[in-house]
């Protein structure tokens, strides 16, 4: 039988894997997390669930489809439209009231329920960190276990860290240069998140706000008690994504040091200073966030007559859940049809 090994588990490896589950392959999905689903993430806390990366799926007729498919139990809607503001903090509604799919349990519903229906074997804490082309795809990780060989190969890391397993594999082929600098070319925005939590309620007219001249230091704020089953009644969960340059100047600071400022800031952008002081706060530090292009399409399909394939919302450019997932459903088909 055919071997098939996924590295990534996000929406496009999730997406790959669910296109992949009636061929005839073995499917294996090596995942360095605890969790599945990428950026597509959630946590809990404090009886709050919040996604901190990603924060709905947006709504096309195919993507409703396939969520309703997955199971309607738990699916739900976002409520509220997003509105926007400028470099100074100036609110305006906004126009994009598109429906937007969440599930009561978080985001991370799309990969687990994705997987779930395939036959994959997901490998969760496997690092992937070499890759040798010998009679097939060996894959090496951190634990110095070797696994393979495989008979095709699905690359979906974000697009610098896919850079550097190419910079170091062990394949002889005239493409590898070739392939290495697309990859390694494709822009990454950097986004600190911080959740901030309040024991009250607050009632403005949208559900988030996003910054649409990217010159202010926050990128996006969302209130997650929009969300069903996210946030206990009463209270207020803000989900606040600070700017580009913003994140990577703070990127590293202790959380303790880089709050107050954050909640200062959506304080003043919300119009109430009670924001100013949350009684909780957490974190994530999103080093390879959004991609800000799109790989050489032509480049990074010289691989695949050796079985060496590409997936991942940098492929289309866009850093959007369902843009990534339908692109690793597109390569997964395409791996089938390979077979």
């Amino acid at each position: 039988m055919t071997r098939i090994a996924i590295v990534g588990a996000g929406p496009a490896g999730c997406g790959a894997a669910d296109a992949l589950r009636e061929a005839d392959a073995e499917v294996t999905v090596f995942e360095k997390s605890r969790g599945v689903s990428g950026r597509a993430a959630t946590r809990r806390r404090e009886g709050c669930r919040y996604d901190h990366g990603a924060n709905y799926v947006k709504e096309d007729d195919r993507t409703e489809v396939l969520l309703r498919e997955l199971g309607e139990h738990g699916l739900g809607t976002v409520d509220g439209p997003v509105w926007t503001f400028d470099e100074g903090g100036a609110v305006s509604p906004g126009d994009r009231d598109e429906t937007k799919f969440t599930w009561i349990e978080g985001i991370t519903q799309l990969g687990k329920r994705l997987l779930a229906r395939s036959d994959a074997e997901v490998l969760r804490e496997t690092r992937v960190e070499s890759i040798i082309h010998d009679r097939g795809w060996l894959l090496g990780d951190g634990g110095g276990e070797r696994h393979g060989p495989f008979d095709r190969l699905l690359l979906t890391p974000p697009a610098p860290q896919t850079a550097g397993l190419l910079a170091d594999m062990g394949w002889q082929d005239g493409h590898l240069v070739a392939l290495r600098e697309a990859v390694g070319s494709v822009p990454y925005r950097t986004i600190r998140t911080v959740v901030c939590h309040y024991p009250f309620e607050i009632d403005p007219p949208w559900y988030a706000l996003v910054n649409v001249d990217r010159e202010h230091a926050i990128g996006w704020l969302s209130r997650e008690e929009c969300k069903p089953g996210h946030v206990p009644d009463g209270e207020t969960l803000l989900v606040v994504q600070m700017a580009p340059d913003w994140s990577s100047a703070h990127l590293d600071e202790p959380l303790d040091e880089v709050a107050p400022e954050v909640a200062e800031r959506a304080a003043s952008l919300v119009g109430d200073e009670r924001l100013a002081d949350p009684d909780w706060v957490d974190d994530q530090q999103w080093r390879y966030a959004l991609p800000d292009g799109a790989v050489d399409a032509e480049i990074i399909r010289r691989g695949e007559p050796d079985g060496l394939f590409f997936a991942g919302d940098w492929v289309v450019g866009e850093g959007r859940v369902h843009r990534a997932l339908w692109n690793g459903v597109a390569v997964g088909e395409r791996i089938a049809d390979s077979l």
